[in-house]
């Protein structure tokens, strides 16, 4: 019986500290969004590109991962390194082919992964080094990697020979190999056997299903371009369509089991390392946060992030539209950031909806590697997106021919 008091007189007093817990942490920001799942769909484990410019190739091959998984059953663990190899010689191939006058950089799009898995195939992580390791590190760091290998390409783009020979690139692959590792030949998988492509063909995908869109009035709309942006360097067509079919064509991806493989502008202030994106409308702000515009305008930028951060999912938000989308890209308000994999739906006390967002950061944030991004962010700040063509809505198939 003592025993029985004693228990339940803990179990009081930690019901009463979670309680003070819960109740200080609504009082220290009530605002703070409390989520509702309205649609999830399964991922693969989170990653970390660490100190790297590979987040196009993370989010990606995240992307593929749950396209497997969804078609088959199967949960594989592609390699980011294997990608990043093949597209770096293929970029430093067309600076020197361009005489450099084209960027040599850490970023691409998410059509570098499907290319590789369409020319080169993949492989699995473990058929390569683990990222960092062949240079002491534990993750990714692509510092001294660049430092050496961007004058190497710099040096033979901008030569004043006549000709060059074909040595420089046994000389770039050299530093690739030391730096990310050399692309296997052969590998064995869950005891078979396999080459590179015969791995890729046995995934059970189908390389011609996957299409891109954006949303820019400088392109007749439901048409293709290839986005102007320079990690863009392969140049493959994007549809054009309508702002209001940016959400239209990720939610129905969603809500039929798909996920989408989005790239866009995270500099702006309204995307948080908490975990959380608003499209803030500071205009607004003021005004909900009690404060007059004579005083808003004094706060230091440090003071109004304070106060915009309390507010939290009751912060005002733009509603998008298509000429703020075409004058934010114009004025390079608009940039190409970051790549990541959109895969849920959800909800907060509020009602508002958020894109459930797969970052490629590691288990970081409050929600330990995941972002929850308000619609409105998501097509205020979409660069491009690419998605498995059977997950668009049917008049969108039909308008293209799809």
């Amino acid at each position: 019986m003592r025993k029985l008091l004693v228990a339940a007189l803990l179990a009081f007093v930690a019901t009463g500290v979670n309680a003070q817990d819960k109740n200080a942490e609504k009082k220290a920001n009530p605002n703070k969004p409390v989520f509702t799942v309205v649609k999830e769909n399964p991922i693969t484990s989170i990653k970390n590109q660490s100190r790297s410019g590979t987040c196009w190739d993370y989010s990606t091959l995240s992307f593929f991962e749950c396209e497997i998984l969804k078609a088959t059953g199967k949960t594989y663990d592609l390699c980011e390194s294997f990608v990043a190899n093949k597209t770096y010689m293929d970029r430093a191939i067309q600076v020197v082919r361009l005489h450099g006058d084209c960027q040599f950089a850490q970023g691409g799009s998410a059509y570098d992964p499907l290319y590789v898995l369409q020319n080169y195939g993949i492989c699995p992580e473990d058929a390569m080094p683990f990222p960092g390791s062949l240079y002491g590190d534990s993750l990714n760091n692509f510092n001294e990697f660049f430092e050496i290998m961007t004058p190497y390409v710099t040096t033979i783009a901008r030569s004043n020979a006549k000709k060059i020979s074909n040595q420089w690139k046994v000389g770039l692959q050299g530093i690739l190999d030391a730096y990310l590792g050399k692309c296997p030949e052969k590998f064995t998988y869950q005891g078979k056997q396999y080459t590179p492509k015969s791995f890729a063909a046995s995934l059970g995908l189908n390389f011609d299903d996957y299409v891109s869109f954006t949303s820019y009035t400088h392109h007749p709309f439901w048409q293709g371009f290839a986005v102007e942006v320079q990690d863009n360097w392969r140049n493959p067509l994007s549809w054009n369509v309508p702002i209001e079919y940016l959400e239209k064509i990720i939610d129905n991806a969603i809500m039929n089991g798909y996920t989408v493989a989005w790239g866009g502008d995270v500099s702006e202030d309204g995307f948080t390392r908490s975990g959380l994106a608003y499209a803030y409308d500071t205009k607004k702000v003021p005004s909900l946060a009690g404060s007059d515009m004579a005083h808003w305008l004094k706060l230091t930028k440090t003071e109004k992030k304070n106060m915009i951060d309390s507010l939290g999912c009751r912060a005002p938000e733009i509603v998008p539209t298509q000429k703020l989308r075409q004058e934010r890209y114009d004025n390079w308000e608009l940039t190409d950031d970051h790549g990541m994999l959109i895969y849920g739906i959800a909800k907060d006390q509020y009602g508002k909806e958020y894109y459930m967002v797969k970052n490629s950061w590691g288990e970081t944030g409050d929600y330990k590697g995941i972002w929850y991004m308000t619609k409105n962010f998501i097509v205020a700040n979409t660069m491009d997106f690419m998605v498995n063509k059977n997950a668009l809505p049917k008049d969108v198939r039909k308008k293209l021919k799809l």
